[in-house]
């Protein structure tokens, strides 16, 4: 009875992933292959589609089928899957086309100017796009938030993390930063004592693609459903079956594009091992973004800057790179593990990244609450920057709030997916080394399958049948704890 009363709600779902599935790949050639005259056709055809999905969403014949299924005697695991659709469809609903077609096309054409404005240090041009991107992501904040009753940011965070509280976030984040710029000042005086053999370059950038590779099938990426390029901004994308993930290379250092492989590959992994019955339908999708940068995370951060991984990967580095001492196992794990205040997010260490989070978020939120304007940021940011991490950013756009493709593509709200990631990751480790006390001996043997077999047991296999709070409950024994992020910190960098 239930595949029957459901069959014409699977059948629309089914639809919007293949229009997904052409979106994504679309997408992926934007930010990677597109020649720059070839952004105004692509943005107006990405736009066209969004509007057909939201068009198939919104299609007056889905309210009854849904009125019909919920009448239905459903198995505990159908009932899931129709909350999932009906989620997506509420949403959709609560926002007008007009509104959606025109976000799609501000974020593109912001998206893609943004590329050459960051270089050019061009605050002033690029601000006159952001403007209109958070117009529009402002409107979209408070439609949702009447419909929902909770705050606009809030509402814009729901579509990244469903259920995640703002007042959560702030709690979080101010717990963090309670203790966090104390143990980055006792981390680095540490440090100062400590011998470290710096890497001679230059790099050559195929040899670090093909370490790259190397790492990646270490990794268990599949490359016959997948494949690795160069964007200006690292990112994954494509679909379950056809994974791309990009990094980008500078000659004279190698540890920036090796972790955004590493990065880049655990969330490849995690869509790779999707269920693929039920890939067409909300349920068969990962379960949020925190869910999702806690895969990248648990690979670039917990695993791959261990020293039982570096140790096994010495070799690699080695055979690609140059016999050098900068790459025995001892020196890896101390280059892999400098902490140093610094502008840019993505090349931080796991001690100062949350701070590049926390200083996100607050802009962010103030921006989407009004209480700045686009013009207020490079003066928020470099205060911010100052008090989080001791860095003066004054005029340096490009690597500072210029430095994200997040804001100029519409994602407000995404941020506080970063850290909640790194807290699910450190909660995840603490349970696999309960289970496996031999862990550390495993992985520098070449063991992995302690970290792959939980993962995909635990997680992606599960996709979303679960809430995040009872998928995280289940697979470790109880809800969110930041305790673990703390203790993994202390103990990798104090402890150690």
């Amino acid at each position: 009875m239930s595949t029957a009363t459901l069959a014409p709600l699977h059948a629309t779902f089914k639809r919007l992933h293949h229009f997904s599935h052409l979106a994504s790949i679309a997408g992926w050639d934007q930010a990677a292959m597109m020649p720059a005259k070839g952004n105004e056709s692509r943005a107006a055809a990405m736009a066209e589609l969004q509007v057909l999905m939201h068009q198939t969403l919104t299609d007056p014949a889905l309210p009854a089928q849904f009125e019909a299924a919920a009448k239905a005697n459903l198995s505990d695991t159908d009932q899931a899957s129709l909350a999932e659709m009906r989620r997506d469809w509420a949403m959709a609903n609560r926002l007008p086309q007009d509104l959606v077609e025109a976000q799609s096309l501000a974020a593109a054409r912001c998206e893609h100017a943004w590329r050459t404005q960051r270089k050019a240090n061009d605050w002033v041009g690029f601000a006159r796009n952001l403007s209109e991107v958070v117009k529009l992501a402002r409107q979209e904040a408070h439609m949702l938030a009447d419909a929902t009753g909770v705050t606009p940011y809030e509402a814009l965070m729901d579509k990244f993390e469903p259920g995640m509280r703002e007042s959560t976030i702030t709690a979080l984040f101010g717990e963090v930063k309670t203790w966090l710029p104390g143990l980055i000042t006792q981390v680095m005086e540490r440090q100062q004592h400590e011998t470290v053999v710096a890497a001679i370059g230059p790099f050559p950038v195929e040899r670090q693609r093909a370490l790259g590779v190397d790492v990646m099938g270490l990794l268990g990426f599949d490359f016959e459903g997948g494949r690795l390029d160069i964007s200006t901004h690292p990112f994954c994308g494509g679909v379950p079956q056809d994974v791309r993930i990009t990094t980008r290379y500078s000659e004279a250092t190698f540890a920036p594009s090796l972790s955004g492989i590493i990065h880049e590959t655990g969330h490849a992994r995690y869509e790779q091992r999707l269920p693929r019955d039920t890939l067409h339908l909300p349920v068969g999708r990962a379960r949020s973004m925190g869910v999702h940068e806690s895969q990248s995370l648990s690979f670039e951060m917990q695993l791959a800057r261990s020293p039982a991984f570096l140790q096994l990967i010495a070799p690699l580095v080695k055979r690609h790179l140059g016999d050098q001492p900068a790459f025995d196992a001892d020196n890896l794990a101390r280059l892999f593990t400098r902490v140093h205040r610094g502008f840019i997010r993505v090349d931080a260490d796991e001690l100062t990244y949350p701070a590049h989070v926390i200083l996100r978020f607050e802009i962010e939120r103030a921006l989407i609450d009004s209480e700045i304007e686009v013009d207020d940021i490079p003066a928020l940011w470099t205060e911010k920057m100052r008090e989080y991490l001791g860095v003066d950013a004054a005029g340096n756009y490009e690597n500072g709030c210029m430095q994200d493709i997040h804001w100029p593509s519409g994602m407000f709200g995404y941020f506080p997916s970063y850290t909640l990631g790194a807290m699910y990751a450190a909660q995840y480790f603490a349970t696999i080394r309960k289970l496996h006390p031999d862990l550390d001996a495993r992985i520098a043997a070449g063991d992995l399958s302690p970290v792959m077999n939980w993962l995909d047991a635990n997680i992606w296999s599960q996709a979303s049948r679960w809430s995040t709070d009872a998928l995280i409950t289940r697979a470790t024994g109880e809800p969110l704890n930041a305790l673990y992020f703390r203790q993994h910190l202390v103990g990798r960098y104090l402890n150690a």
